[in-house]
């Protein structure tokens, strides 16, 4: 059993939270904030024995539990909500490929890249930043595509609450991808990449 394993965790209405450690999946359970499990079991941890009963307390932990909470509140907080930018979910996005060159590179070789730079008053927001290797980074410099001779082999998005999930999540187990799925715009991008 890898305890290393992240957990999806989701309001009652279905709509994904965060990933959570088993610590926390075992916590909730015990407060009585799981409303439903879905996916597969993918820990049995045994507890203590009860020193009335002389039972064994035994705890399940699926790979999505949903909890109760306030959904509507949490509903209209993602609307407006922009995930925060961070290197790691942006290398993710963009699947760890150099959008200039096409070549994919581990994360010590890739840097964020502002399409309009920051020097020419670019946003440093999703829809402005994309994942470039150093070398195609240093060679655009403080130039546009466009002036630097290179051409964009993608559109940059902001990813919605249920994708930015997605790329935040480390080793996903295939119920939970299925399920994540089901959560994203028709027009994603990250559905071509996922059926690859």
């Amino acid at each position: 059993m890898d305890l290393r394993q992240q957990i999806l965790r989701t309001d009652v209405a279905g709509m994904p939270l965060e990933w959570i450690d088993y610590r926390d999946a075992v916590r909730l359970h015990f407060l009585d904030q799981i409303a439903y499990t879905c996916g597969n079991v993918i820990y049995c941890l045994h507890g203590g024995i009860n020193a009335y009963t002389h039972q064994r307390s035994i705890v399940q932990v699926n790979s999505i539990i949903a909890t109760y909470g306030n959904s509507r509140a949490l509903a209209k907080m993602r609307e407006k909500h922009t995930p925060p930018l961070n290197n790691p979910a942006l290398f993710q996005r963009d699947n760890h490929l150099c959008l200039y060159c096409g070549h994919h590179f581990n994360h010590r070789m890739l840097s964020r890249d502002h399409v309009r730079p920051v020097s020419q008053n670019g946003p440093d927001h999703w829809n402005n930043v994309v994942t470039a290797c150093i070398r195609c980074n240093n060679h655009k410099a403080n130039r546009t595509p466009e002036a630097a001779g290179m051409e964009l082999l993608a559109i940059p998005f902001t990813p919605t609450h249920a994708e930015y999930i997605f790329l935040q999540g480390r080793h996903i187990l295939a119920d939970q991808m299925e399920f994540l799925r089901a959560h994203f715009p028709r027009s994603s991008p990250l559905h071509d990449r996922l059926k690859n």
